[in-house]
C-alpha cells in the first residue's frame, strides 16, 4: 500500500521532472544539428588548412637583338612594369644593338632607373655589341655585364635625318650627349672619363678593357645567364637613388618575357630591308594602279604596303638625301617611258634608284641594308616597272576597237552601185550603212572606210591603194 503522505510528494516530483525530460528531448535534434555543424566545419577547415605555397623567387629575362627605336623602348617598359607587380628579384636584359634612337634611349633609361627590381645589362652571347645607345643603356644598368668576346662605345650622335651637321651643331650635339653619359656613369660609380671618351671621340671597348679599367666601365664578365646569377648571389648593389640591396639570385626561376604579337610585328616592320621593300612594292602597286585605272587590287596593295614603310621610315634613321635620290630614280623611269631618250633617263633612273637605296639607311652603322639585297630589288624594280610600262604604252597605240574610230580603215562590200558623189549602201560586218564613193563602184566591189561623217561612210575600192594622210574621221 502507498503511503498517502508521501503520494502528493511523487506526484508533484513526476511534474517537475516530466517536463524537463521533455524540454532536454525537444532540443536535442536542434542541438545535434549544431554539433554537428560545428565538427564538419572543424573537419572541412583541418582538411583545407594547407599552408600557403611560398612564391618561388624567380627573375625575369627578356632581350633585345636589333636597333633601339619606340618598339623597344615600349617592350622594355612592359617587362619592367610585369617584374614590378609580380615580385621579380631581377630584371636581366641581354642586348645587342648597333645603336637607335637617342630619345627611346633616354625614355629606356629613365624606366630602368626608376624600376623596383634592379636592371642588369647582359651584352652577349660571345660576338655580340652594344654600339651607340646600347652603351648608354649599358651605363646606366644596376649591374653591368659582357660577355668574353664582345664590345661597346662608339657612342657618338649622328643626324637622324642622315644630313651632315656642320661643326658647330656636331660639337653641341656631342657636348650634350657627353653631358648626358657623365651624369649616368657618375652616378653609377663607373669611369666617368671613358664614358665621355666613347661620345666624343668614338671611342670602344672590348670586355676586357671595360673591366679592368680604372674605375672600370663595368661590373663583370660572364659567359651566359647561368654564369652571371651565380656570380650576382649574395652581391651587394647601389641602386641609382643611393639605396643598398643584396641579391639572392641562387636557385631563382628564370621567366623569359618576350614580345607581343603587335610589337613583334611593328618591330619587324623597322627592320631596315623589310622597310624598304615594303617602299618599292608600294611604288610599284601604285604605278601599276595609275597606269591601269580600276585594278583596284594593286592600289590598295600599293598603298598600304607604302604606310608601313612609312612608319618603319620614320622610326629608322634615314638619310633625306638617299630617300630623294630614289623619288628622282623613279621620276626618271616614268620620264623614260613618254619621253624617246634613246634610253638614257632609263639609265639614269636605275642609277639613281641604287645608289638612294644605298644611302638610305646608311646613317648609323650597321643599321643598313645590305648592297646585294639593294641591287636586286633595284634592278628587279627598274625592269619590271620599264616592261610594264613598254606594255601599256604599246596597249595605247593599238587601234581602236571600238566607237567610230574603230570603223575607219574595215573592210566592206558595195550593197548596191555606188557613182560619185550619189550615197548608196554597204555591207559591213553584218550592218548595213549609208556609203559615198568620190569613184564609181559596182555593186559586190571590196571597199574600204576612210571617213565616217555621222551615219554616212565614204569609201574606196579596196584594191586602191591608201594615201597617207587620207584617212580621218570625224563625227
Amino acid at each position: 500500500m502507498s503511503d498517502p503522505q508521501r503520494e502528493p510528494l511523487r506526484v508533484i516530483l513526476s511534474r517537475q521532472v516530466v517536463p524537463a525530460r521533455r524540454t532536454i528531448w525537444a532540443l536535442t535534434p536542434r542541438t545535434r544539428f549544431l554539433f554537428a555543424a560545428v565538427f564538419l566545419c572543424c573537419v572541412v577547415s583541418q582538411a583545407w588548412a594547407q599552408p600557403e605555397p611560398s612564391v618561388r623567387p624567380h627573375v625575369v629575362a627578356i632581350e633585345i637583338d636589333g636597333i633601339i627605336h619606340p618598339i623597344t623602348a615600349e617592350y622594355l617598359t612592359d617587362a619592367i612594369d610585369l617584374a614590378d607587380t609580380s615580385g621579380a628579384e631581377l630584371i636581366v636584359l641581354t642586348l645587342r644593338t648597333p645603336g637607335g634612337l637617342l630619345d627611346s634611349t633616354r625614355a629606356m633609361v629613365s624606366r630602368m632607373i626608376t624600376s623596383r627590381a634592379p636592371v642588369v645589362v647582359f651584352v652577349g652571347p660571345p660576338g655580340g655589341r652594344a654600339a651607340s645607345a646600347g652603351f648608354i643603356l649599358l651605363l646606366a644598368a644596376d649591374v653591368a655585364v659582357m660577355a668574353p668576346g664582345t664590345h661597346a662605345g662608339a657612342a657618338h650622335p649622328v643626324s637622324g635625318s642622315g644630313e651632315a651637321m656642320d661643326e658647330t651643331t656636331s660639337a653641341k650635339a656631342a657636348a650634350d650627349a657627353a653631358a648626358y653619359v657623365r651624369s649616368i656613369a657618375e652616378a653609377r660609380g663607373r669611369n666617368v672619363a671613358l664614358a665621355a671618351e666613347a661620345v666624343v671621340d668614338s671611342r670602344a671597348f672590348t670586355d676586357r678593357e671595360a673591366i679592368e679599367a680604372t674605375p672600370p666601365l663595368i661590373d663583370l664578365t660572364a659567359a651566359d645567364i647561368g654564369d652571371l646569377l651565380t656570380q650576382l648571389d649574395g652581391r651587394s648593389i647601389t641602386r641609382f637613388d643611393g639605396r643598398e640591396t643584396t641579391l639572392h639570385t641562387r636557385g631563382v626561376e628564370v621567366r623569359t618575357i618576350e614580345m607581343t604579337r603587335r610589337q613583334s610585328f611593328l618591330s619587324a616592320i623597322a627592320h631596315p630591308q623589310i622597310a624598304y621593300m615594303l617602299m618599292t612594292l608600294g611604288l610599284l602597286g601604285l604605278t601599276v594602279e595609275l597606269w591601269n585605272p580600276g585594278l583596284i587590287a594593286p592600289g590598295v596593295v600599293g598603298g598600304l604596303c607604302l604606310l608601313l614603310a612609312f612608319f618603319a621610315l620614320q622610326i629608322l634613321p634615314i638619310s633625306t638625301a638617299g630617300l630623294l635620290l630614289v623619288a628622282f630614280g623613279i621620276t626618271l623611269l616614268v620620264l623614260e617611258l613618254n619621253v624617246p631618250s634613246f634610253g638614257a633617263l632609263g639609265v639614269g633612273g636605275a642609277v639613281s634608284l641604287l645608289i638612294g637605296s644605298v644611302m638610305l639607311t646608311d646613317v648609323v652603322p650597321g643599321v643598313d641594308v645590305s648592297l646585294g639585297f639593294i641591287t636586286a630589288i633595284a634592278v628587279g624594280f627598274a625592269a619590271i616597272f620599264l616592261v610594264i610600262g613598254r606594255l601599256a604604252l604599246n596597249a595605247q597605240r593599238q587601234p581602236r576597237a571600238t566607237g567610230v574610230q574603230a570603223l575607219v580603215g574595215q573592210s566592206a562590200r558595195a550593197r548596191t552601185a555606188l557613182e560619185p558623189n550619189e550615197p548608196g549602201q554597204v555591207d559591213m560586218r553584218g550592218e548595213i550603212w549609208r556609203a559615198v564613193s568620190t569613184v564609181p563602184l559596182q555593186l559586190g566591189h571590196p571597199v574600204r572606210v576612210v571617213r565616217v561623217d555621222g551615219l554616212t561612210l565614204t569609201v574606196e575600192p579596196a584594191s586602191q591603194p591608201q594615201a597617207k594622210g587620207d584617212v580621218e574621221w570625224k563625227v
